[in-house]
């Protein structure tokens, strides 16, 4: 088994259709065949082995694809890096890795050597068309180099908010099910689907859900480096896009664009939204406003990524993140491991195909997390009568307030509703006398007039006294993370004061 072995199929069946598109350029399936075959053979060249590491901090270019399929395609271990990372977190991936060998966007080569420095690996700096330029001794490599499905196809290094990044390790199995799952039996995917890409591709949503699931059907993803709001929608118009991928915050984006109405996005079929929970208000919204069902899913870097997801053939549950995918189990477990009532919160576990291998080099982290056979994840959710599960935040988030758990997403919830409210984001601040108080950072929508009065009313009027938030302020924007993820742990409340 190999993961790489879906760009042979595809190019066997249709070498002439497009694989990949940036703006006006296009890679057919024979052109990424042959280019991940040549990047197969450099790797040789330069004395790689089945097995070794090597990293990939590129952005959603064509040029990550050849590189990503070619390091599989020569048996390699795949390191998917976020571009923008300082020397310090780029040495600490490449050493806690063992990669010895980086290819690095031309764009942040400076801080790609010096970290590759620090820990003696070698940095290959990529241009736009660049890997045609790297030398190659001899032909192309045809072949695809056999690995077993227990193999380590990528390292993917989670985002380590509590402590140092760990890197899951993903199989061949684990990926190849996983993607053949989305384009399938999820997406149901044909050569004539053309999917949005705006997805970081270091990232494990972009990799299965976007690009793997796209050459496993032999479809066309369409890239777009940094997500843009209009180009968005040109793109959508345009290149017929007919499923599109995203966070919450980008489906949030496209819907306050004001000139959204005057684009032909009629191929648009179906969305899919997944790396945090969307608001019932949101995924309404964009329905209506794009005549597109959306479905909401949930996994983790952890789990290749998808566990669970919300079908077609069943319909779709606002605010559930659906059953869980054929061949996954998922649990909701209280501290001592066993199932807690049907409807009561709990921790979510999962086991299956999807589920890695372990921590690279972790043994006790990795037994800590697979406890009983289990990977317990961290989040929170409840399952309900039908077998749909509800995700109500991290463990690590959960407010405790004067002894009562407060869960943000139910607050969260709430001020969506509020017409004024852009984007919201509920998180605890600690209090002398309650433990912690519920706070909650606001983006209005652009126009949008209202006061932190009339915000904190509008709330309370709507849910348990001891949940309304006592402290509420308006910000310019939230910080978000490469996939547009609202990172919680980086809001910084304003100076405490009588009011916000």
């Amino acid at each position: 088994m190999n993961l790489a072995s879906h760009v042979v199929k595809s190019a066997w069946a249709q070498p002439d259709r497009a694989a990949l598109r940036l703006g006006d350029d296009i890679v057919t399936y024979r052109t990424l065949d042959r280019r991940t075959a040549r990047m197969a053979q450099l790797l040789r060249d330069r004395g790689m082995k089945p097995g070794d590491r090597v990293g990939l901090m590129l952005t959603d270019t064509p040029e990550f694809a050849v590189a990503y399929f070619g390091v599989l395609r020569a048996g390699g271990v795949v390191v998917p890096m976020n571009f923008l990372l300082k020397s310090r977190e780029v040495a600490y991936h490449l050493g806690d890795s063992g990669a010895r060998l980086l290819f690095a966007w031309h764009a942040f080569a400076d801080e790609a050597r010096a970290g590759a420095q620090q820990v003696g690996a070698e940095a290959v700096i990529v241009d736009p068309g660049g890997f045609d330029e790297l030398p190659a001794s001899g032909t192309s490599c045809d072949d695809v180099t056999d690995r077993h499905e227990d193999d380590t196809a990528v390292v993917l290094y989670t985002s380590g908010t509590t402590g140092e990044p760990k890197g899951a390790e993903l199989t061949h199995a684990n990926l190849t099910r996983n993607c053949d799952i989305v384009a399938n039996e999820l997406l149901g995917l044909t050569p004539d689907d053309v999917i949005y890409g705006g997805l970081p591709l270091f990232h494990a949503f972009g990799q299965t859900c976007n690009l793997n699931a796209t050459v496993a059907s032999g479809a066309c993803l369409t890239l777009l480096p940094r997500f843009d709001a209009e180009k968005t929608l040109a793109m959508l118009a345009d290149h017929g896009v007919t499923v599109f991928a995203g966070v919450p915050t980008i489906f949030s984006r496209l819907l306050r664009q004001p000139d959204k109405d005057a684009y032909d996005v009629s191929r648009l079929r179906l969305s899919l939204s997944g790396g945090a929970a969307m608001q019932v208000q949101v995924l309404r919204d964009f329905q209506d406003a794009f005549h597109c069902v959306v479905l909401e899913g949930y996994g983790l870097s952890e789990t290749s990524p998808v566990a669970s997801f919300n079908t077609l053939q069943e319909g779709p549950r606002p605010g559930s993140v659906g059953t869980p995918i054929q061949g996954v189990e998922m649990r909701v477990v209280g501290d001592d491991g066993k199932d807690v009532p049907q409807g009561e919160v709990g921790e979510i576990a999962i086991r299956g195909h999807n589920v890695m291998k372990g921590y690279w080099h972790r043994p006790e982290e990795t037994a800590a997390a697979m406890r009983g056979g289990w990977f317990h994840t961290g989040d929170l959710g409840r399952v309900d009568q039908d077998g749909f599960f509800w995700i109500v935040g991290r463990s690590k988030d959960m407010i405790i307030r004067g002894g009562n758990n407060v869960y943000p997403s139910e607050i969260e919830a709430v001020l969506y509703e509020h017409p004024a409210v852009a984007e919201a984001a509920v998180i605890g601040l600690p209090d002398p006398d309650l433990g912690e108080e519920v706070g909650a950072a606001v983006v209005l929508r652009p126009g949008a007039r209202t006061t932190v009065e009339e915000l904190r009313a509008y709330v309370k009027d709507r849910v348990a006294a001891y949940m309304y938030p006592r402290k509420v302020w308006i910000t310019d924007a939230l910080p978000k993370g490469p996939t547009g993820k609202i990172l919680k742990r980086d809001i910084v409340p304003p100076a405490a004061s009588g009011r916000q």
